[in-house]
């Protein structure tokens, strides 16, 4: 079996950003549009603290936030991915926001020392209750705000809607997860090997963990938040209408959805796109679909 080091836990944002020559993706200045007279901005700007959690392009009093919970688990905050969003999506009165992670915030935490499945569990907990307070202090300030979760961070996402509730944001836009990963697969990950899927459906772990601590470590992040059955979790939730689910037919990373899962999900009224591509196929060929048909971003 080839091993596959970053391939399961990560979605490849940048091959689609090299086909646009802008030169402003990888700047780090923050671009602030001034305000039509006639219409009273949503806010005064963003707080020092909610600021000191995110990264952020566009107006801060922007009457509607896209908050994208990315790939990986990386290290690093997924800014160019906010900056690519910004450039090719019409973002008029748009905020575009990604969200420090447990490891992002603190690297040494996964960078160091080897960590056990129970720690990984709950630095993802400490993840989506970041997540939870970013989203929660824009509602409050009566902005409307949309989710978009890819990969890892489908899995994030998902798990504050399990632990929040769907009406935490207003709508959802989840790419390349799962409902209900195979076992084999995460306990695979849980002990720091690779793990795939062969042809999107069958997984096949390796017999040996990653050779790297960071990989490994990085493996039972993952795997701390894919244990979860969210059919079960979201069971309870009447409708899940306010969410677009988009997955590929042949997603090597973390698999296919399974009948199972699609009918769920059609069982909760979501709007469901399937691709017949792998993981970074339906990335790059669905996501304008995606923005289109969840949040009406052209």
């Amino acid at each position: 079996m080839k091993r596959v080091t970053q391939k399961i836990i990560s979605i490849n944002y940048y091959r689609s950003i090299s086909k646009l020559v802008l030169i402003t993706f990888f700047t780090i200045t923050i671009v602030s549009c001034s305000n039509d007279d006639d219409q009273p901005p949503a806010s005064d700007g963003i707080s020092q603290e909610i600021k000191n959690l995110i990264y952020f392009r566009g107006d801060e009093k922007a009457s509607t936030v896209v908050i994208t919970v990315p790939g990986g688990p990386s290290t690093e905050l997924a800014a160019e991915l906010v900056d690519y969003f910004s450039a090719i999506f019409n973002t008029t009165d748009i905020l575009n926001v990604t969200v420090h992670q447990a490891q992002t915030l603190d690297p040494n935490i996964i960078e160091g020392n080897e960590i056990t499945l129970n720690q990984a569990v709950n630095f993802n907990a400490e993840s989506v209750e970041t997540l939870y307070q970013v989203v929660k202090y824009f509602k409050d300030e009566g902005r409307t705000v949309y989710i978009a979760g890819i990969s890892y961070g489908a899995f994030v996402t998902q798990e504050l809607i399990a632990e929040k509730g769907i009406d935490v944001a207003d709508k959802y836009l989840i790419m390349t997860g799962r409902l209900d990963i195979n076992d084999a697969f995460w306990q695979g990950l849980a002990e720091g090997r690779p793990a795939e899927f062969e042809n999107g459906v069958t997984p096949i772990v390796g017999t040996q963990p990653f050779d790297n601590i960071l990989n490994r470590n990085e493996a039972r992040l993952f795997a701390g938040l894919v244990m979860n059955r969210y059919t079960e979790d979201f069971n309870t939730i009447e409708s899940l209408s306010n969410l677009t689910y988009i997955y590929g037919e042949t997603d090597e990373a973390v698999g296919s959805l399974t009948t199972e899962e699609v009918t769920f999900l059609q069982s909760k009224n979501a709007n469901i796109i399937s691709g017949s591509g792998g993981h970074d196929d339906i990335f790059d060929d669905y996501l304008e679909q995606g923005f289109s048909e969840a949040f009406g971003i052209e």
